[in-house]
């Protein structure tokens, strides 16, 4: 931990930098209580954000996170061929130190306004140039910590319009500038600087036991659109201070995102510049090793990665609902997901919910089409209220009961949340989508988005 002199260090920063409030009225008043007003965080990491120019508007637009000391840094990118600079620098300098043995990873860098992609070959020197300015905030706060030669390389990440360069010397500028801090504050404000088309900064954080041993997670992702799975689906930075060795950490990664940043979908559209990041500074002293350990780390990781995609669902463009699609009894995890994923990316039942119509039709339909092997006469379906109040039963036995209650069918789709769960009866594996409707809002966001 730093001393209070040098925390002030860092709360001066070091020039000007253009302030912003996170106070969370100027959010919509649906979404203020998905907004943390407090957090507990990880040790050894420090947070900031800034206006440093990017966006006309003046809205902040640059993030910083850093670790005091070296990291075991795993993540997974889109799958888009048009795979944005920022994801071909970071993919180098991860697989580096992968192959290398060695924590290189000390800092985040994250800009909005403009992803840096379809740039070519400048795009890729830019995202370079990028992170060599992480790096070298990461040798100024080693050098106020009293720590010599310590270094180490940062991770970058872009976000906003397509296909533009990078003002960078603004960021280069803004970066220099930042204050970072391990405040709640700070947190927030490193949040709100990831938004774009977002209408409420996306924070989590948390403390778990493994073993009986306390550790602590925090995350901040953006997206509201251009989101399905395949890919990391966004940014996001989930920040550890649990001890976990690189080949470990990659397999409870891609564990958690199948189950969590992998299994949302808005849109279904892939982003050029989608990365998830998970970092591990080991500040707690707590190690994860092989065995019980790693399970309970992987399933503290990815319940905790699935609850903050569920933040980005709850933000999709022009969303009224937030929809949990629940496969159970498939032979085996791929098909459930694969069921799951045909049932939330269906535009015809997206809008169903969005008119609260009990369309039951439209989500067996999804089903049949999925392209998973089925006995019909097995399948049952129920839509389950977010209030826990008895659910509707649609389907038992692959037939339909009718007449559909729809009286009680309006009551449950007037309401935020809900569940869809498709019983398949032909074995034990389950999985989850989680999605949103399709709305009007939805064509009138995306429609002017450049504007």
């Amino acid at each position: 931990m730093l001393s209070s002199n040098l925390r002030q260090l860092h709360r001066l920063g070091r020039g000007a930098i253009n302030m912003f409030s996170t106070d969370a009225k100027q959010f919509p008043e649906a979404k203020r209580r998905f907004i943390p007003s407090q957090g507990t965080y990880p040790h050894g990491f420090f947070a900031g954000g800034s206006h440093c120019g990017i966006k006309k508007n003046g809205k902040a637009d640059l993030a910083l996170l850093v670790s005091d000391r070296p990291t075991t840094t795993s993540a997974v990118f889109t799958t888009n061929q048009f795979c944005a600079a920022p994801v071909q620098y970071d993919r180098s300098v991860i697989n580096g130190a992968r192959d290398a043995r060695e924590q290189r990873v000390r800092a985040v860098v994250i800009n909005s306004g403009c992803a840096n992609a379809v740039t070519g070959q400048q795009g890729l020197a830019d995202a370079q140039e990028m992170g060599e300015a992480g790096a070298a905030f990461v040798r100024m706060f080693d050098k106020e910590r009293g720590v010599e030669h310590e270094g180490g390389e940062a991770l970058v990440m872009s976000t906003g319009v397509i296909g533009q360069r990078l003002p960078l010397s603004k960021i280069t500028d803004g970066v220099t500038a930042m204050q970072v801090d391990e405040t709640h504050e700070a947190w927030m404000r490193a949040a709100v600087a990831h938004m774009t088309t977002d209408t409420f900064p996306k924070l989590l954080s948390r403390q778990v036991d493994i073993a009986g041993q306390p550790i602590h997670l925090a995350g901040i992702t953006k997206g509201a659109g251009m989101i399905h799975p395949n890919m990391a689906t966004l940014l996001g930075t989930v920040c550890t201070d649990a001890s976990v060795p690189q080949s470990l950490l990659d397999k409870a990664l891609a564990h958690a995102v199948a189950r969590s940043f992998n299994a949302i979908s808005i849109d279904g559209d892939m982003s050029t510049n989608d990365t998830i990041a998970v970092i591990a500074n080991g500040a707690s002293g707590v190690v994860i090793g092989e065995g019980a350990a790693y399970e309970q780390f992987t399933t503290a990781l990815t319940e905790f990665m699935a609850d903050l995609a569920s933040l980005v669902v709850r933000d999709g463009e022009g969303a009224t609902k937030f929809l949990t699609i629940e496969v159970t009894g498939a032979r085996t995890f791929a098909d459930a997901k694969q069921v799951a994923s045909t049932i939330a990316t269906s535009s015809l039942v997206k809008t169903a919910f969005y008119g609260q119509d009990a369309n039951w039709g439209r989500i067996l339909c999804a089903v049949g089409y999925a392209g998973v092997a089925l006995d019909t006469n097995k399948v049952n379906m129920a839509i389950y209220p977010g209030d826990n109040s008895d659910p509707l039963v649609l389907v038992k036995g692959g037939k339909p009961l009718l007449p559909v209650d729809e009286a009680r069918a309006s009551e449950i789709l007037k309401q935020e949340d809900m569940r869809v769960r498709v019983e398949l009866g032909l074995g034990s594996e389950e999985a989850r989508m989680y999605t949103c409707d399709l709305s009007h809002d939805y064509v009138s966001i995306n429609a002017d988005y450049r504007s």
